[in-house]
């Protein structure tokens, strides 16, 4: 991570921001964010219209409005959504100033979108059935675990682990991406959505013994006594793939200043706390203190690829189509 200056406060002259409406169309789920859109309201007095939806129904939306969207802001849950919706120059410019306090490993070289949390994909397990010396160094080879067949979940729906698949073919190619997805089908593993908790419930109740997830889940059940422990794999495995969440100001914006403000929020000292103490997301600023239970920030950016988040909307259609041909999605 850059060297983080002062935090500054963001004055707009001038600007009086009473009796404004913002519209975001957020792909982050209501229980994880509405708390600091209501911060928000109450700090600038700015009304804020929020659509919930997947990243795919927004995408898919921001796409058929076109010009006619009274979308401000979008808050994607992936850097698939936010990358393609970029890609396709739905997002204007931001100024350099925003990502003044912002680490630069998860900034788009685009400069269109604003990271507000960082997740990373791992392994959970029930430790009171398998030993950590059991589990394998790569996600390459879980597909070898034969033992464990029909008693792992995953989430083949949700959009961090398609932007995961996309990594593996970055990374690795389509080739041992299909061969990976076939050697998982074989092992019968159980789909539970896009709900990871339901998979950790699912683990709780004993139904399952590893799980393919992001971090924050465990630590979340991790407060709940749920029998659930966290695996990294080896340094630099896409098993351990980083994925930023992420807002933009879109083109259609009617309230540019009012957006701008929203943005300076997302990344502010109060909603990055909010983000890592209570969905315990990494922070993409440097001044905030992690809890004991979690990695350091600098070491578990060291397990994760490196990979340019670019890629990763660049083969979605690629993974969905491997999750399709192989009668998985």
């Amino acid at each position: 991570m850059k060297r983080i200056l002062p935090l500054v406060t963001l004055f707009l002259a001038s600007t009086s921001f009473a009796q404004q409406t913002l519209t975001v169309y957020s792909g982050r789920a209501k229980t994880f964010v509405e708390p600091v859109v209501q911060q928000f309201e109450r700090q600038t007095g700015i009304k804020v219209n929020v659509r919930y939806g997947t990243d795919a129904q927004l995408v898919a939306a921001l796409q058929e409005e076109g010009k006619r969207s009274p979308a401000d802001v979008f808050w994607g849950n992936s850097v698939g959504a936010l990358g393609e919706l970029s890609q396709a120059k739905h997002f204007s410019p931001l100024a350099k100033s925003l990502y003044r306090n912002i680490s630069d490993d998860y900034a788009p070289v685009s400069a269109d979108w604003l990271p507000t949390t960082v997740r990373f994909r791992v392994l959970a397990y029930n430790p009171g059935k398998i030993k950590p010396s059991d589990l394998p160094d790569s996600i390459l080879n879980l597909p070898k675990m034969t033992s464990l067949k029909g008693r792992i979940g995953w989430t083949v729906s949700y959009p961090s682990f398609q932007d995961f698949l996309s990594g593996m073919i970055a990374k690795h190619g389509e080739n041992v991406t299909k061969q990976w997805l076939e050697g998982m089908k074989a092992l019968q593993p159980k789909d539970y959505k896009t709900s990871n908790v339901g998979m950790l419930e699912a683990m709780r109740a004993g139904e399952i013994d590893l799980a393919l997830t992001n971090h924050y889940y465990i630590q979340r059940v991790n407060r709940l006594n749920y029998p659930v422990e966290t695996h990294f794999f080896k340094a630099g495995d896409i098993g351990n793939l980083g994925n930023a969440t992420g807002a933009a100001i879109l083109k259609t914006s009617k309230n540019r200043a009012a957006a701008l403000r929203f943005l300076q929020t997302l990344s502010g000292k109060d909603a990055q706390t909010f983000f890592l103490s209570v969905n315990f997301e990494y922070p993409v600023t440097g001044n905030i203190i992690q809890p004991s239970t979690m990695l350091p920030y600098n070491d578990v950016v060291k397990r994760s690829p490196k990979l340019d988040p670019a890629v990763l909307p660049k083969n979605i259609e690629k993974a969905q189509k491997l999750l399709r041909d192989a009668g998985l999605l």
